[in-house]
Formats: structure tokens, C-alpha cells, sequence
């Protein structure tokens, strides 16, 4: 008689020979998108990937890199991005154990009384039977239902990886754009404050001039409103700079040492390096959140396997082997061995639709997904089109800013010479001061949006998780 392990190791062989699932052959969505970005450069197929370029060498400032490591060690975000994954890692373990046969050691005792009524002897008695015997049991996988569900486990495991990935990214842009934001609005600060000075040195010299008569009343009020922006300023940004380093430490999840924080907006422009974009079809398809995308799209393709092998017969089979024995002391004894082999298949005849039902939703979940995919390159393409039209007109930006400041500074200079020598008013000079001041924030503001942009763009080209 064949043994039952035997019969085991033949059904395992073929179910491994076979190695098929019913699921569609996958194929990559075509790119929705154009093959070129809006604003061609001559640098786009030069220089380094962005998903290649760790961000230790893209900010290069030691500051930034500190708080960039802080927060990837105590961000609750990027932590349950982490566990995410280790759930779809189990997932996919228990997912992969079905495919393999399942053996458990089984022990029992049964008691019976038998009455009168129905006993063999005509006396009731009470039976007892106890057993111990090893249970295998398995489902041989011929339509690869089980595979396709591995499969599909594996698909979302990888995707969560992706997204872990897509997480990093964002959080690296933030706490860089957070720690540009605070050294702006410190820069901000400390422009108020010396705007401030300066009126008050002002209002002090006109007041002096009105009590000796040499200044009208107007030209004091014109001088103390002036003052008075500059301090309303100073407040404002005093608040909006503790703001920001509550965002960065939020960011971080842990206070920030004031030591890791960027003096000036203009010594940390040159701690973030330039990047080319490169071209759409490399560019896109590397990008964590897309390559997510196309994980959850060849799972749900894998599920349309699962839902299609449901159609077929199933095939489990079950085998014992142990001993039997009415007493406890005599399980062991000679003669007491047992053994069972049951073979199940099941075939399905009638479930109301349920079936097709089934495979009808698998089958628009992957269409879903066909459409999630889409929209996801086409997102992705326009924010890298959007982070190079701005970079497009920023250099001259900020080149007019300076030139701008650079005339402010000359017409207030001229200004206050003509003034002192009595051939302008003061309204004359509060103008040109008014001018200089709201460049020079002019220009920061402008820096700020060129560093950000240079963030950006590295954000949206897929770089930062490395």
C-alpha cells in the first residue's frame, strides 16, 4: 500500500513543476504624460539622478544634515511608515506559509458510555480511546490561486517599502524648506531690528529739530510711522521666527539645538547643490510614490489570478499517523500504530454569482489601479514642470533683487545727502527708506523661494531617500 508521505511528496512535486497562475500577463501602462518637460534646458540630460544622489550630498551644510538625521530617527511619521512595512512583511510570510503543508501534532482521549439499548453485549459500558498522531495537511495549488495571492502579498509589501521611501522624501524637503523658512525669517528679524534702530535714531534727531524749529509736526509723525512699522515688524517677526523652529522640532520630533540652526538665508543657499532634471521616462518611473503605484497595480493584477482560479476544483489533501489505544499506558505498545489518508476535492457547481462577482471586482480594482498609476505620473510630471518653470525665471529674480536693492540703497543714499543739505523734505528721504526696506525683504524673500525651489526640485525628481 502507498504510504501517505509518499503520496505528500508526489503532489508537492507536481504543484512545484507546475508553477502557473491564471492571472493576466502584466504589462506597464504606457506614459500619459509628454516626452518632454515645458521648459526644455540644456542641462536635462547631464549630471547626476536625482534618485541616485543621497541627500548627504545634496545638502552639504553639516547643520542640515544633523537635523536631517534627527529626524529620521525620532519622526512618528517616518516610524509608522517603518511599521507599515514589518505588518506587510508578516503578511506576506503567512501568505507564503500556504503554500507549503501545514503539520500539526494532535492528542486526545474520547469517552463513551454505551448503554443497554444499543450495546453489542447487552450490558452498557464505557468505551475509551485515546489517541496521538501528526496531521499534514495541504492544498495542492494546481490553478495557482495560492500563488497568486503570494504574489499579491509580495506586491503590497514592496509597495509599502515605496512608500516608506515617498515618506523620507518629504520629510528631507520639509525639515530642509523649514530650516531655509527659519533662517529667512531670522534674517527678516534682524533687517526689522535694524530698521527699527535706524527710525528710532531718526524720530530722535527730528524731534530734536522740532523743539529748536527747524521741523515741522509733520515731518516728526511722518518719522515715528515709520518707526512704528519698523517695531510692528520687529514683533511679527519675532513670533513667525519661534513658529518656525516649533515646525522644525515637530518636524525633527525633538528640540533643536539653536547651534544646528542656519545664521543667514545667504550662507545657507550654498549648502543646497543644483541638480538637472534629466527626462520624463527615467525620471518618473524611479520616483518612490510611482514605483508604489505600479507595486499596488501588479498586485491587484495578481489578484485577478486568485479570483479566476476560484473557478477550478480544490484540491486539500489530509494525512495522519500516530497510535490509538483505550489506555493511556498502552498507546506505545505494539499493534497500536494508526494511519489516514483523505483526499478532499471540491468542486464548484452553484454560489449565486458570487464567483463572477468576484472575479468582475478584481478585475475593476485593477483598472483602479491602471488609473491610480496614471494619475500618479501625470501629478508627478506636473510638479517637476512646475519646479522648472519657476527655476526658469528665478536666477533672473533674483539677479533684478539685487539690482533692485543695489538702487535702493543708492536713492537713499542720495536722499539723505539732499536732505541734510536742505534741498529735500523728509517726506523725500522717508520715501527712499521705505523703498530700501521693502527690497531688501524683497531679495530675502526671492532667496528663499530659489533655495526652496532647488529643494523642490530634488523632492520631485525622487530624491532624498537614500
Amino acid at each position: 500500500m502507498i504510504s501517505p508521505l509518499r503520496v505528500l511528496c508526489t503532489a508537492l512535486t507536481a504543484t512545484l513543476a507546475a508553477g502557473c497562475t491564471l492571472a493576466p500577463n502584466y504589462e506597464r501602462p504606457a506614459l500619459p504624460v509628454p516626452s518632454a518637460w515645458g521648459t526644455p534646458s540644456s542641462e536635462e540630460t547631464t549630471g547626476a539622478v536625482a534618485t541616485e544622489l543621497p541627500w548627504r550630498d545634496y545638502f552639504t551644510d553639516t547643520r542640515l544634515r544633523t537635523i536631517i538625521e534627527l529626524a529620521i530617527t525620532n519622526n512618528r511619521d517616518l516610524r509608522i511608515a517603518a511599521l507599515n512595512i514589518d505588518r506587510a512583511r508578516a503578511m506576506y510570510r503567512i501568505q507564503r506559509a500556504d503554500l507549503l503543508p501545514s503539520v500539526d501534532l494532535v492528542g486526545g482521549q474520547n469517552v463513551q458510555r454505551v448503554p443497554e439499548s444499543v450495546s453489542m453485549t447487552g450490558y452498557e459500558y464505557i468505551s475509551r480511546q485515546n489517541t496521538a498522531s501528526a496531521i499534514i495537511g495541504w492544498e495542492l495549488d494546481f490553478f495557482g490561486r495560492i500563488r497568486s495571492l503570494n504574489s499579491q502579498a509580495v506586491e503590497t509589501y514592496l509597495a509599502t517599502e515605496e512608500a516608506r521611501r515617498s515618506a523620507q522624501i518629504s520629510l528631507v524637503a520639509e525639515i530642509a524648506n523649514a530650516w531655509l523658512a527659519l533662517a529667512a525669517d531670522s534674517e527678516l528679524l534682524d533687517l526689522a531690528r535694524r530698521t527699527f534702530d535706524t527710525q528710532q535714531k531718526s524720530v530722535e534727531l527730528i524731534r530734536k529739530s522740532f523743539t529748536a524749529g527747524a521741523a515741522s509736526a509733520l515731518d516728526l509723525a511722518q518719522a515715528r510711522t515709520a518707526m512704528e512699522r519698523a517695531r510692528a515688524d520687529t514683533a511679527q517677526y519675532t513670533a513667525q521666527v519661534a513658529r518656525d523652529r516649533n515646525a522644525l522640532a515637530l518636524l525633527v520630533g525633538a528640540p533643536v539645538p539653536g547651534s544646528l540652526q542656519a545664521g543667514t538665508l545667504a550662507g545657507a543657499l550654498s549648502t543646497v547643490a543644483d541638480l538637472p532634471p534629466g527626462v520624463p521616462s527615467e525620471v518618473l518611473v524611479k520616483r518612490p510614490d510611482v514605483l508604489q503605484a505600479e507595486h499596488m497595480l501588479r498586485a491587484a493584477n495578481a489578484n485577478i489570478g486568485a479570483a479566476r482560479a476560484a473557478f477550478f476544483p480544490s484540491i486539500t489533501l489530509t494525512a495522519g499517523a500516530g497510535t490509538a489505544s483505550s489506555t493511556l499506558d498502552g498507546m506505545f505498545d505494539t499493534g497500536t500504530r494508526a494511519w489516514s489518508f483523505m483526499p478532499q476535492i471540491t468542486l464548484p457547481i452553484f454560489h449565486a454569482g458570487a464567483l463572477r462577482a468576484n472575479l468582475d471586482r478584481a478585475e475593476i480594482e485593477r483598472n483602479i489601479q491602471v488609473a491610480q498609476y496614471e494619475k500618479t505620473i501625470q501629478s508627478a510630471f506636473r510638479e517637476v514642470a512646475d519646479a522648472l518653470a519657476d527655476r526658469a525665471t528665478l536666477a533672473e529674480q533674483l539677479d533684478a533683487r539685487r539690482a533692485l536693492v543695489n538702487a535702493a540703497n543708492e536713492s537713499y543714499r542720495l536722499s539723505e545727502a539732499r536732505y541734510r543739505g536742505g534741498l529735500d523734505s523728509h517726506l523725500v528721504l522717508l520715501d527712499a527708506q521705505r523703498s530700501q526696506y521693502a527690497a531688501e525683504q524683497e531679495l530675502i524673500a526671492t532667496r528663499l523661494a530659489e533655495a526652496i525651489n532647488r529643494v523642490m526640485l530634488y523632492k520631485v525628481l525622487g530624491g532624498g531617500w537614500k
